[in-house]
């Protein structure tokens, strides 16, 4: 009988346990639905207008600022030196994730922390940079979206030649410290001889040399610029688009923003769909995934974008065959 009994409440207890389990299983889940994520979002341009497109990303996968997520802006103010300090603040407040556009911010991030997440949206050769081991095993805490504009260089000079016909002479204003300008010059550099242009490299490290370098041009006799890639010369895109229409040169650019801020044409990836595009990795990251085993992605869109108020201004006319091939034309 008093066995009967022990097992009797043996059974009884198990089963109150197994329901308190139960009871409990939706309480944590819902504790944990309820927590608010941290986010960094780390950046060199204080006029960053793409934080808008990686919200919007956010916003498709369900996340809301003050309900289940913060953002923890961080702007180095155009002065790479900053970045580093402002990174380690990012730690100390123990976000769940690191978003970090461009190198400078990238590298910034990746010697403050080894163990925060860090999901790259606008990246330039980030394998030889170490930022990863490779695009497709990354390693590490990295990982997100590459950019690949300098590896389109030869397509550029090509667009910007189809453009104006008669152009020979073409000054080439590019970032040494940049490594992914190295690249798009020698890019350039071999597809310039079948095209009959001569090119005049212009280096132009940090935005006081840029109405030198624009001057050199002119010096050289230049009929137009290309204009490398890098944090530096993004950054400063207005003021480099104002010198070259006041210079009366035109310009190709990497990326459509150079042309929203006034420079002729650009064919290249755009940084809004990658700041959108980097709130997968940010969505799957929270969720569990490792970096180490999320894929770098690289972009498949390229837009070809011509500014007409810019060509009105240099009073030039865009070969018709080109403007129906554009993706976007600003007026």
């Amino acid at each position: 009988m008093r066995a009967t009994l022990a097992r009797l409440t043996m059974i009884t207890w198990l089963t109150a346990a197994v329901a308190i389990l139960i009871c409990a299983a939706p309480l944590a889940a819902e504790a944990q639905a309820g927590k608010i994520l941290r986010i960094g979002y780390l950046t060199l341009d204080p006029g960053n207008p793409y934080r808008a497109a990686f919200r919007q990303g956010l916003a498709e996968l369900g996340y809301v600022e003050g309900q289940n997520i913060v953002l923890e802006i961080r702007t180095g103010d155009r002065r790479p030196e900053r970045l580093p300090e402002l990174a380690a603040e990012l730690v100390r407040l123990k976000v769940d994730v690191i978003l970090a556009t461009g190198n400078p911010a990238i590298a910034a991030a990746q010697k403050t922390t080894t163990s925060i997440p860090i999901v790259m949206a606008v990246a330039n050769d980030p394998v030889a940079l170490g930022f990863v081991a490779s695009l497709a095993r990354p390693g590490g805490n990295i990982t997100g979206l590459t950019l690949q504009a300098e590896e389109i260089a030869a397509k550029r000079l090509q667009i910007l030649k189809e453009a104006l016909p008669s152009l020979s002479r073409v000054a080439v204003l590019w970032d040494p410290g940049f490594l992914g300008s190295r690249r798009g010059v020698k890019e350039a550099e071999a597809v310039a001889p079948t095209l009959g242009v001569q090119l005049h490299l212009v280096e132009v490290q940090r935005a006081g040399e840029l109405d030198g370098a624009f001057a050199a041009a002119v010096k050289e006799r230049a009929g137009a610029t290309f204009i490398g890639g890098g944090a530096m010369l993004f950054a400063h895109r207005i003021q480099v688009a104002e010198l070259a229409v006041k210079r009366r040169l035109p310009t190709t650019c990497p990326l459509p923003e150079f042309v929203e801020a006034g420079c002729l044409i650009s064919y290249g990836p755009s940084i809004s769909d990658q700041n959108r595009r980097a709130a997968y990795f940010v969505d799957r990251i929270l969720k569990g995934a490792k970096p180490a085993d999320l894929p770098v992605e690289q972009p498949t869109k390229f837009y070809l974008t011509i500014n007409m108020k810019t060509a009105r201004a240099l009073g030039l006319r865009i070969p018709q065959p080109l403007l129906l091939r554009a993706d976007r034309l600003i007026d």
